[in-house]
């Protein structure tokens, strides 16, 4: 039997040409024109520093001339050791489980309000709740500081008149204060990101589920529970995983705010590799010199932290859209 005939009636079989990818190249070339400048400054700027930079890691060098001093895996063991990392780790992830949760309720509950069409103005709403998020973060950390310290100056005054506290308020200078303080801000400031993201997750909920459920007599309730909520369930995940990865690299507002301080109550990893690399920090015995090979080590030692909460986070959605997959089938 020829292939012909296998194939159908005078229809050869497909063969493979050479060149298709090359011709896929050419027919996408403006896709490919759109996304070159995005891939340069990626690799110039993130990937080549991150490579080039594991070198420093297996020398003590601070920054000045090239590193000499070759003392091998020292730096990361250094960092395993350092109780002053951990803590900051810790400050990180206290961040991150209370900034988190807090700011997606909110900004699904925001963005449910600003998705009704009956609303007036929900463009101008919109924009109002992600100017913050668009705002310069070191602008917004500076007029917050004064704002904060103008309101504990105003606020201690008749407190320490009346004889009710016996210290003025700092709330950005006391350590049992300053990470709270830096958390609420921190939901307020990257509220609009999530809420947008809301926004365009329920804007792809066909308008006709709502209509069948409310014929079937579901409330609003129900509609949120039956409806909204496995509609959102997909972009939900990738919204919780970047809000809790974005969330762990805190830096800036930490930075402009507390520097952090007080007595490192508010120190974040990252602020904590900054001090490493440019001096002004303790622990690890380097003092207040700078150390750019520790900070290396540290940087890729959150990074390795870092990927495997990642791929944790990519196993966990992985097996809820498997064990979603069964229960629609076995139904």
């Amino acid at each position: 039997m020829t292939t012909a005939e296998l194939t159908g009636a005078g229809q050869a079989a497909p063969v493979s040409r050479p060149g298709t990818l090359w011709r896929r190249i050419r027919d996408n070339r403006w896709t490919y024109a759109y996304l070159t400048p995005f891939v340069v400054l990626t690799v110039v700027f993130v990937i080549y520093p991150i490579f080039a930079s594991l070198g420093y890691t297996l020398y003590e060098w601070n920054g000045l001339g090239d590193p000499t001093e070759f003392i091998g895996l020292k730096n990361f063991a250094d960092v395993v050791a350092d109780e002053f990392f951990w803590s900051s780790f810790q400050h990180a992830a206290i961040y991150t489980v209370v900034l988190v949760p807090v700011q997606l309720v909110l900004a699904l509950a925001l963005a449910l309000v600003l998705n009704n069409p009956k609303l007036r103005g929900s463009t101008f709403y919109r924009a109002i709740y992600f100017l913050p998020a668009i705002t310069s973060v070191a602008i917004v950390g500076i007029v917050l500081k004064l704002m904060i310290s103008n309101f504990s100056e105003a606020l201690s005054e008749p407190l320490v008149a009346t004889g009710l506290t016996d210290q003025p308020l700092d709330f950005l200078g006391n350590p049992d204060t300053v990470l709270w303080v830096i958390i609420g801000i921190g939901i307020w400031n990257t509220l609009g990101y999530n809420m947008v993201y809301f926004l365009a997750g329920l804007q792809t909920i066909p308008k006709e589920q709502y209509e069948a459920a409310q014929i079937d007599g579901a409330g609003k309730y129900a509609q949120f529970r039956h409806v909204t909520i496995p509609g959102l369930r997909s972009v939900g995940l990738v919204i919780l995983f970047l809000a809790i990865i974005g969330s762990l690299q805190v830096f800036d507002l930490v930075m402009v705010m507390s520097g952090g301080g007080p007595y490192f109550a508010s120190e974040v990893v990252n602020t904590y590799i900054y001090h490493q690399a440019f001096g002004g920090s303790i622990g690890s015995g380097s003092g207040a010199e700078p150390n750019v090979g520790y900070a290396s080590a540290a940087s890729f030692f959150f990074g390795i932290i870092l990927l495997l909460l990642t791929l944790g986070q990519m196993w966990a959605i992985k097996v809820m859209r498997a064990r979603r997959g069964e229960k629609e089938k076995s139904a």
